[in-house]
Formats: structure tokens, sequence, C-alpha cells
């Protein structure tokens, strides 16, 4: 429908929006199914998830590893804390660079909009840096190129 929207507030916090034609029941349970993250949270085409953990439950795991089919990759963990169905998922995630980043708060909100489902992702940071860092690392594009992968899906009947 629309191309992702990310904004800054403050010095902590990363908001982005984005519009689906789908519905929020579907929009969220492509952020909890495992089987429908592996197709779609890809980042840049040439990119796969071999590896991808997500125990939708309020204290269960999350761990998705990238590989760019070259020798290059990286992981995420985290931890789901409030799962509300199907319009809001909070959880805590930390990449691994291989480094792990510190601790980033998201809490995702799936709304009704029209015939769609508005997301709206607002990330918390624990400083500015941290903020800068994941701001500069192209990270924008990579979820674009994700959610465009969604819409397809969700437009074919793909789950």
């Amino acid at each position: 429908m629309t191309k992702l929207t990310l904004k800054t507030e403050g010095d902590r916090y990363v908001v982005v929006t984005r519009r689906f034609a789908a519905s929020p029941a579907q929009v969220y349970r492509a952020h909890i199914d495992p089987e429908i993250i592996k197709k779609w949270m890809l980042g840049p085409d040439g990119w796969t998830m071999p590896v991808c953990i997500n125990d939708a439950r309020p204290g269960g795991k999350i761990r998705y590893e990238w590989t760019n089919g070259q020798g290059g990759g990286f992981y995420l963990t985290g931890e789901f804390i409030r799962l509300e169905p199907p319009h809001r998922i909070v959880h805590v995630e930390r990449m691994h660079l291989p480094d792990p980043t510190p601790d980033n708060h998201v809490e995702t909100t799936f709304e009704k909009d029209g015939t769609g489902t508005l997301m709206t992702m607002r990330m918390t940071l624990p400083d500015p840096a941290t903020r800068e860092a994941m701001l500069k690392s192209g990270m924008e594009h990579g979820m674009e190129a994700g959610y465009l992968r969604l819409e397809r899906m969700a437009k074919e009947g793909d789950f």
C-alpha cells in the first residue's frame, strides 16, 4: 500500500509506520509465525533466514539468523514481553554483529485502516549513540524490502 516512514522522537526513539493491504490479523500473524517470517523478513534480495525461532508467548524466546550466502551474516535474539492478538506485540531484541547491541525495546501495533492495516513500531533504544548507529546501518532499506515481500504474500494469499 505505502512505503514505510521512519521518524525519530526525542533522542532514544524510532517510530516506523507502514500500511498494508491485509487485515490486522494477517499482519500480526506474519510477525509471529516462524514459517511466514522466514519467507518475508529477509532484508535485501539474496539474503535467507536459515534459523527462525519465534516462541510467541510472554517470556518466549526469539532467534533469527540471516546469511547472504557468501559467508556474511548476523543474528538477533530477544524475548516476548506481551502479546495481544491481533493488535499488539511487545518484545526486546538485540542484534549480534558479532557482539550484541544493547537491548531495543519494541512495541508493534496493528490497527484496522480502511480495508487494510496500519502497523506502528515504536523502538526504545538505551541511548542516543545506539539509536544513531542503528539508523546508520541501513535498516530502513532492509525493512522495506521485507515489507514488500510481506505485502506480495498477503496479496497472493500465501498465508
